[in-house]
């Protein structure tokens, strides 16, 4: 599972409320987010545009996940620059992008948020520039 490794919290993201309830199966995922037009976060680009990237964490009681990953209205820390490790699915040396639905690809044209240095981390630099 996907967890932030490098962090600045005074320049590596901002703060904002989720839009909707995360699944569980969205735990530990690295999406790439937007704003919706009361500022919340949604997967994808919303209403503004590619603007983070977000690893959401579970509500974990004694080690087992319940329920959703997170609820709507929850406050979550959006990267804009930073590391995620353990991604699962990235090929090293690779730009990556946010898809219109939030997912990552390293499909030339969309709005990078990064790329990987070695396969499973991803230095997280939101440039709004598309993937060559």
């Amino acid at each position: 599972m996907a967890r932030y490794d490098k962090y600045d919290p005074y320049s590596g993201g901002f703060r904002a409320p989720l839009a909707a309830d995360w699944a569980v199966a969205d735990y530990g995922v690295p999406f790439a987010v937007g704003l919706d037009a009361n500022g919340r976060v949604v997967k994808g680009a919303g209403n503004s545009g590619i603007v983070a990237v977000l690893v959401v964490d579970g509500n974990v009681v004694g080690g087992v996940l319940r329920g959703t990953a997170k609820l709507a209205g929850d406050i979550v820390d959006c990267m804009t620059s930073g590391e995620i490790v353990d991604c699962a699915g990235l090929v090293a040396g690779d730009a990556y992008g946010g898809t219109p639905t939030g997912p990552l690809a390293s499909t030339a044209g969309l709005p990078q948020v990064g790329h990987t240095v070695e396969a499973g981390r991803l230095v997280v630099r939101v440039t709004g520039k598309a993937v060559a």
